[in-house]
């Protein structure tokens, strides 16, 4: 079951994020209620958004990408009974290193610091997939 508390970790920063946006957008949303016709598709919207705002989108949109892999392979993880200390440790690595990009997406949007972020949790996931094959042989 502990496997299951990153996974919520991960849960809870989309939450974050996605308050984030709503709050950030809401404003925006009662002043040009009624013409907002214009923003119909996220991208004809966006050059027109301040920077920072676009920075909320972006994480957005990130924390609804690769994550998703992430709650599959917890989820299987814990399907199969495969749960211990190696893959708990991944597990909230990768959650800490996806926090740590929103942070930094967030604030000065550093593409190299967030870059490298990425790669280093996208290790940690694909960490967690290679140790279940493994299983396999």
């Amino acid at each position: 079951m502990e496997i299951l508390h990153p996974m919520f970790g991960m849960i809870a920063l989309s939450g974050v994020i996605a308050l984030q946006l709503l709050l950030s957008r809401a404003p925006l949303i009662i002043k040009y209620w009624g013409n907002l016709q214009a923003a119909k598709h996220s991208d004809a919207a966006r050059p027109n958004l301040p920077e920072r705002m676009r920075y909320i989108t972006d994480n957005y949109n990130h924390i609804f990408e690769q994550p998703t892999l992430f709650y599959a392979v917890v989820v299987y993880i814990f399907l199969v009974n495969h749960t211990d200390e190696t893959h708990i440790a991944l597990a909230w690595s990768y959650v800490g290193l996806r926090v740590i990009h929103s942070i930094i997406q967030l604030t000065i949007n550093n593409v190299t610091w967030r870059g490298c972020i990425f790669a280093v949790s996208t290790m940690l996931l694909v960490s967690m997939i290679v140790k279940e094959g493994l299983h396999f042989v």
